[in-house]
């Protein structure tokens, strides 16, 4: 597959994929989402690719929502189909098994907020500016935005943002949890890869462990979560990266992890 609205560059075990829609601030439409979704099932399959560093071409926007024009011409049906579709994308980068960085290089809005949410680690430019401004068009928020970002921010602020679909600066969204670190602009590639490639050296099944525990555990009442930690941490007491990890640690030297 050679998809013609993204570049992906691979660099050892770190994939960077771009959204490559600068004319119109990398907007999603139909075609993009399709994309995205066969671009993360075939990196997800890349044994040889450990982490993600995803991001928008130029650096005016990393995806500055969806296609209005293709909104307006919706019917109901359409609208809930293109719904699911982005739920969908959303649902399997968060569930890919690998860190997914996203690196906000500016504008990302509606459905580029919802990505950037479903993203493990969110790198924001100083410059970036980030919220779910659907109200404005007489929409709410469709690709899992109303459920991430109250988890993430907690609800009283996550009802705020949505109900005014005010942006906030990137400043603003580290104060409330929605991004993990901001750097300058021109730094933000390479800090965005530097973290990619630091956590692609990890062990990946402990890695997919941490994130499903997380993942499915939020879902789950503690005494649940746990179970299932206990669940996965015995998995991982079965590999030879555990023995790897603990015999490099006595042995004092750095492990080699070779995800099995």
């Amino acid at each position: 597959m050679t998809p013609e609205q993204l570049v992906v560059e691979r660099a050892g075990a770190v994939a960077v994929v771009t959204v490559d829609r600068p004319k119109v601030l990398n907007a999603l439409n139909s075609a993009t989402v399709v994309e995205l979704r066969q671009v993360v099932d075939a990196l997800a399959a890349d044994d040889a690719i450990r982490a993600v560093v995803l991001t928008g071409a130029g650096d005016r926007a990393f995806i500055a929502g969806a296609d209005i024009a293709e909104l307006a011409t919706l019917s109901p049906v359409s609208a809930q189909a293109l719904a699911r579709r982005g739920q969908a994308l959303c649902d399997a980068l968060e569930r890919m098994g690998k860190p997914v960085i996203a690196a906000i290089n500016g504008f990302a809005l509606g459905g580029g907020c919802e990505i950037a949410m479903a993203c493990t680690v969110r790198l924001a430019a100083e410059t970036a500016r980030i919220g779910q401004p659907e109200i404005g068009l007489g929409l709410l928020p469709g690709y899992g935005g109303t459920q991430r970002l109250p988890r993430l921010v907690g609800v009283g602020r996550a009802l705020e943002l949505m109900l005014t679909g005010d942006p906030i600066p990137a400043a603003e969204a580290w104060r409330i949890g929605l991004v993990n670190r901001v750097v300058a602009p021109d730094e933000l590639a390479a800090e965005a890869r530097a973290l990619a490639e630091r956590l692609a050296s990890q062990a990946p099944v402990a890695v997919r462990a941490i994130l499903d525990a997380v993942r499915e555990g939020m879902q789950m009442s503690l005494a649940g979560g746990c179970e299932h930690e206990a669940a996965l941490f015995g998995v991982a007491a079965a590999t030879d990266d555990w023995r790897e990890g603990t015999r490099a640690f006595l042995e004092k030297r750095r492990p080699t992890f070779r995800g099995a």
